[in-house]
């Protein structure tokens, strides 16, 4: 029903307005001779020209323009209206006009100058209205001012009360936009910040398997002919990191897939899984050495876990990538309050092979710059630096937030 009656459809504005001048012109002029039919003592509208008649229908006319010069239409109308009553017109639907341009001008002001315009002017009419109504006669009569009186407070009120709704409807129709382009916000960050998150950890994940794979398959390639169960060795860690790659990567990118229910994505590595790295980093020719002075990583949130897996990983990772076989000590410390994660290396041997990248950096910017970003996420801190004999240290704190479920 509400849809039906939107669509009707309705006459221009300009037709709306031409109808409304008609009108209350017609009544203003037609209703006043009507009402003075066969009365006494007021003063015809034909006298002084025609001056009643003319006052009507200019005060009634002047509504054809009240959209677009609110003011001054008001301003035609109460002079109108004043010139009318102080010649001794008779009384009549003479106030039409002003009571139409009234509540325009409060309706389509804008709160401030309208209602004093309105005020002064009702003020104005109010006293010249009750002066030029001194002595009428019946006395009766004079309910007819008052009439005038709270009829112009009445339209002014009312004018500004849709000028209220309409300025609060506006109000909220922003409010409700903005809250639409908030929340595209928010969900835009969150597609940004879940891609930065899967991109970390997918280059974590390959780049560690990667580096180890690179090295297996060069001491594979080395040793395949001469010790056969050393190549053999290398094969098996090489297809056992390259399927626990696989795994994780399922995990990370599991959370793309719409299927509802899924239960085949494995929880995010953590603090527990440190152990299982360092057997892959001792298989790919390091000497590593891990020390956990407070190892109840069931203790750890979540996201601090697999934050500090990944840093440790990353570091790892990059031994293998930029110094090669060498010793390397992992230090696992936590309390209430912090994590505490220091990974050093005793830098590369003078006999040891060139490293499979020499770079010091990461060119893709994911190394020690995503390991400083994963910990910032958190509240915490990274700080990486060569040591004086030649080593590399990666140290970092995060802060041990309420704790939550694994996922």
């Amino acid at each position: 029903m509400e849809e039906q009656r939107a669509r009707i459809p309705r006459p221009p504005v300009w037709a709306q307005d031409l109808a409304l001048t008609l009108f209350v012109t017609v009544m203003q002029v037609q209703g006043t001779v009507v009402r003075n039919i066969g009365e006494a003592g007021a003063r015809p509208l034909t006298d002084l020209g025609s001056l009643g008649y003319l006052l009507l229908i200019v005060s009634g006319a002047a509504l054809i323009a009240r959209r677009r010069w609110p003011a001054t239409v008001f301003v035609t109308t109460a002079l109108a209206s004043l010139a009318y009553y102080g010649c001794g017109f008779p009384d009549g639907p003479t106030w039409l006009a002003l009571f139409v341009a009234l509540y325009t001008l409060a309706a389509s002001g804008d709160g401030h100058r309208s209602v004093r315009l309105a005020g002064a002017g009702i003020a104005v009419l109010s006293v010249v209205w009750l002066v030029t109504s001194v002595g009428i006669e019946p006395r009766a009569a004079i309910g007819w001012v008052y009439f005038r009186i709270g009829a112009s407070v009445m339209s002014a009120a009312l004018g500004e009360s849709v000028r209220t709704r309409r300025v609060i409807a506006a109000d909220a129709q922003r409010r409700a936009e903005l809250a639409e382009r908030t929340r595209e916000e928010v969900a835009r960050a969150r597609v940004a910040a879940e891609r930065l998150r899967i991109a970390r950890e997918v280059h974590d994940t390959v780049a560690h398997a990667i580096a180890i794979i690179n090295v297996q398959a060069g001491v594979t390639a080395h040793v395949l002919d001469r010790k056969p169960e050393q190549a053999r060795d290398a094969l098996r860690t090489i297809e056992q990191t390259s399927s626990r790659a696989l795994s994780e990567m399922r995990a990370v990118l599991g959370v793309l897939r719409d299927d509802d229910g899924d239960d085949e994505r494995a929880p995010y590595p953590g603090v527990e899984d440190v152990h299982e790295l360092v057997g892959r980093a001792r298989a790919a020719g390091l000497e590593v050495t891990i020390d956990e002075k407070h190892p109840a990583a069931g203790l750890l949130p979540s996201a601090v876990g697999n934050a500090a897996y990944r840093i440790v990983q990353e570091s790892i990772t990059n031994v293998i990538r930029h110094v090669g076989p060498t010793r390397v000590a992992i230090l696992l410390d936590h309390d209430a309050d912090m994590l505490r994660i220091r990974v050093i290396d005793a830098g590369r041997a003078d006999s040891a092979p060139a490293a499979a990248a020499p770079s010091d950096t990461d060119p893709a910017g994911r190394g020690i710059p995503g390991m400083r970003e994963r910990c910032e996420l958190l509240g915490g801190d990274l700080a990486a630096r060569p040591q004086p004999d030649g080593g590399f240290e990666v140290s970092a704190r995060l802060p041990l937030a309420p704790a939550g479920s694994r996922r």
